[in-house]
C-alpha cells in the first residue's frame, strides 16, 4: 500500500456535506479495494461520478493468446513493433500483447501522442517507463515521470497519458493485473510501514499533490467526453466507451492510500553479500501469482572465489519474463539479448549464462546491467507482439562451438 495523502479541498470530517465555495455542494465519491475492506480514497466532484450519456463497444487490440508449444525458452525483440518509433500512437490503444496468462498480461508500446481518457476496470497497471518522458493525468492530480520510471495506476482510475515531444518516442513496458500490484509484504510492517531493510521507502514514492481540473488544462470542464474502459467479460477482456456529459477531471480535492504513484527504479537500493543472492532480494511489487523484480547496476559479490554471473536455475513453479532495458548483459553475451529484448524461460528449463559467461564472471567487481523481471506462478501464453518479434534460434543460444 502507499501512504495516506490529503490533497486539494476536503470536510474536515468524511461524509458530511462539503461546500468548498460556501455554498455549491460537492459529491462524494470511494474508490476502496477488497470491498471497502482494505485500502481506499475520497474524492469530492463537481459532478455526479456515475453519470453516463452513452456507451459504445471499444476492442481493446489483439487479446488473443497461444500456447508456447513446443515449449522453449523464447527472445522477442520488442523495438522491432514499432519501426515508424511511434508517430501517430498512443499509450493506451496502440499496445501489443506480449504474453498473459490468468493473472497479468504484458504488452509494449510506444507512443507519439496523447492518449484517450481510460480506465482499467479489470485490475492495477504498472507502467514501467523505457525511454522518453510523459506526464501522467489523472482524477487525482499529475505525475511527471520519464525513463526508469515505474507508474503503478490502481484499478478504476480515471486517466490520461501525455508525451512530452521534447524527451523522444515514449516506450512503455506494461504490466496489466487482475488484481492489485504492491510493495512486497516482507517490506512491510504489519501497519504498513516500510521496513528499514527494504530496498526502497516511502520517500521514494512520488504522488500527486495537487487537484487536476479541466480548467487548469485549459480545456472545458462541461465538454462531452470518452473515457475508454477494459474491463472483464465471459472468457477474457472487453473493452467500453462512456461518454460522460462532462470533463471528468472535476474533483476539487481527496484523500486517503489509493492513488496513482511513480517509483524510480534508480532509487532501488540493491543488497549484496559476500557470494551471489537469490533473485528475491531484487523484488519490487507483488500481485496475485506474480512478482516484479528489477536488477540494476550494483558492486557484486566479494568473497575471493565468487561466480558473480547467476547460476544454472531451474524455477520449476514459474515462467520468468526479463526485459532488457540498459547497459551491458555481460552473461547474456553472444545470445542476441540487447536492449529493448524479453526473453521467456519457462518452469521446466533450467537456464543461466551464456557458454563462457559463467568462468568469466569471476573476480568481476561490478554489474552494469537494468532489467526488469516478472515471474508468474501460471504457464504464459504468447500474445500477437511475441509472435511477431520472437528471433526464433534463443533456443539454441546455450551450445558451444
Amino acid at each position: 500500500m502507499t501512504y495516506y495523502r490529503a490533497v486539494g479541498s476536503i470536510s474536515r470530517k468524511r461524509h458530511t456535506a462539503h461546500r468548498p465555495d460556501g455554498s455549491t455542494l460537492v459529491y462524494e465519491e470511494m474508490i476502496g479495494e477488497e470491498g471497502f475492506s482494505s485500502t481506499s480514497s475520497l474524492l469530492y466532484h463537481r459532478n455526479l461520478p456515475s453519470a453516463i450519456a452513452r456507451a459504445a463497444t471499444w476492442q481493446p487490440g489483439d487479446m488473443g493468446l497461444h500456447e508456447n508449444e513446443p515449449m522453449n525458452p523464447r527472445h522477442f525483440t520488442l523495438h522491432r513493433l514499432f519501426p515508424a518509433g511511434g508517430a501517430g500512437k498512443d499509450l493506451v490503444r496502440d499496445r501489443r500483447l506480449i504474453l498473459g496468462n490468468d493473472d497479468v498480461r504484458i504488452a509494449y508500446v510506444v507512443a507519439g501522442e496523447r492518449s484517450p481518457f481510460y480506465r482499467n476496470a479489470v485490475g492495477d497497471e504498472c507502467v514501467f517507463i523505457e525511454r522518453g518522458g510523459a506526464r501522467l493525468e489523472s482524477v487525482f492530480g499529475t505525475l511527471e515521470v520519464t525513463s526508469g520510471d515505474y507508474v503503478v495506476v490502481p484499478r478504476g482510475t480515471t486517466h490520461r497519458w501525455v508525451p512530452d515531444p521534447g524527451a523522444g518516442p515514449l516506450g512503455a513496458y506494461c504490466v496489466e493485473a487482475n488484481s492489485h500490484i504492491q510493495a512486497p509484504s516482507r517490506y512491510l510492517s504489519r501497519q504498513g510501514q516500510f521496513l528499514e531493510q527494504s530496498p526502497y521507502c516511502e520517500r521514494d514514492l512520488r504522488g500527486p499533490t495537487e487537484p487536476l481540473l479541466a480548467e487548469d488544462l485549459g480545456e472545458d470542464p462541461g465538454d462531452e467526453t470518452d473515457v475508454y474502459i477494459k474491463h472483464r467479460v465471459r472468457g477474457g477482456i472487453g473493452g467500453t466507451i462512456h461518454t460522460i456529459p462532462f470533463h471528468p477531471f472535476d474533483a476539487v480535492g481527496w484523500d486517503g492510500c489509493l492513488y496513482p504513484y511513480a517509483f524510480s527504479v534508480h532509487d532501488f537500493e540493491p543488497l549484496t553479500g559476500r557470494v551471489l543472492q537469490p533473485p528475491p532480494v531484487h523484488q519490487v511489487f507483488e500481485g496475485r501469482n506474480f512478482v516484479m523484480c528489477n536488477f540494476v547496476p550494483r558492486m557484486v559479490d566479494y568473497h575471493p572465489d565468487a561466480v558473480t554471473a547467476p547460476y544454472y536455475h531451474a524455477n520449476v513453479d514459474s515462467d520468468e519474463v526479463m526485459f532488457y532495458v540498459a547497459g551491458n548483459y555481460e552473461a547474456r553475451s553472444g545470445s542476441g539479448v540487447a536492449p529493448g529484448s524479453v526473453t521467456l524461460h519457462t518452469g521446466g528449463h533450467s537456464h543461466g549464462p551464456q557458454p563462457g559467461a559463467y568462468a568469466a564472471s569471476i573476480g568481476a567487481k561490478a554489474v552494469d546491467e537494468l532489467a526488469v523481471m516478472v515471474d508468474t506462478f501460471q504457464p504464459l501464453l504468447l500474445g500477437e507482439g511475441a509472435l511477431a518479434s520472437d528471433d526464433g534460434v534463443y533456443l539454441r543460444s546455450w551450445l558451444e562451438g
